[in-house]
């Protein structure tokens, strides 16, 4: 197979395993801020970046973010919003806002007034330069080089496109915008669950000049590498520090990557 994928003319990369973090970026916070047929799609947390970047990094931000936030912003119209999407017994008292904000957060519930402000306090610390997304070393320069020969690179997550596009905007890598680079962004809204294969036909039918054979998919769920491959596609699982172990039952033909130098060759031309 390795052979084959310097043919693919599309790459999906997928981008986020910890779906319901990510998504909390989501609609909330954004809404305010030649080979053209080879396409790459990729899913991005624990396959681009560490897969501990929520949790180690966003998670404690919003935290620490939120005292000098409430300071400056607590009677102000657009911090209102998020505020009073919280409980009514929250809104009028900030040490009771604060309190039960740091209590969702050490609980990790999932309730979307919580995820919409954070978000917002991460959107912040984005702009700021305080949060950059932490590439793994190999991932810039390989999304160069895959532009630069026509490869169409796409982003699928479980993250909302909002999300994907916060997140490829602030990197640590140089260019630290890398949003140039992709051509198209899907998530869970416009294109379906990542395990179901009609998610991945849905993303095909945007791009009618290319038959599903020449798209390449990357993800670190396996479950996912599968649905790909059920809807025409190729695709191989990858493997990063941090990343959950693969299955012992893993299909011989579906032998991981562990990064993305292993796939130099794609978009060399014959």
């Amino acid at each position: 197979q390795l052979t084959q994928w310097p043919t693919a003319s599309a790459l999906l990369v997928s981008y986020c395993s910890i779906s319901d973090d990510f998504v909390a970026l989501a609609d909330t916070i954004l809404d305010n801020i030649t080979h053209a047929d080879s396409r790459l799609s990729k899913y991005a947390e624990g396959t681009v970046c560490p897969i501990s970047f929520v949790k180690d990094v966003l998670y404690p931000y919003a935290v620490d973010a939120l005292p000098a936030t409430l300071d400056k912003q607590w009677d102000n119209p657009e911090f209102a919003v998020y505020r009073n999407a919280f409980p009514e017994d929250c809104v009028s008292d900030r040490s009771v806002f604060e309190a039960h904000f740091r209590d969702l957060v050490k609980r990790d519930v999932k309730a979307s007034y919580l995820k919409a402000l954070q978000g917002y306090l991460w959107k912040e610390g984005y702009k700021s330069g305080e949060i950059k997304a932490p590439l793994f070393p190999d991932v810039a320069e390989r999304l160069l080089s895959w532009k630069d020969a026509g490869l169409r690179l796409v982003i699928y997550s479980s993250g909302s496109v909002p999300a994907q596009k916060l997140f490829f905007g602030y990197t640590d890598a140089q260019p630290a915008d890398l949003t140039p680079l992709i051509s198209g962004w899907f998530d869970t809204v416009n294109a379906g669950l990542k395990t179901e294969p009609g998610s991945y036909a849905s993303i095909l039918s945007n791009f009618a000049d290319t038959k599903p054979e020449e798209w390449l998919f990357l993800s670190d769920n396996p479950n996912e590498v599968t649905a790909a491959i059920k809807a025409g596609m190729q695709s191989i699982p990858i493997v990063r520090p941090g990343n959950a172990p693969l299955p012992d039952d893993l299909s011989p033909t579906l032998q991981p990557i562990r990064d993305f130098n292993e796939l130099k060759g794609l978009g060399s031309k014959h």
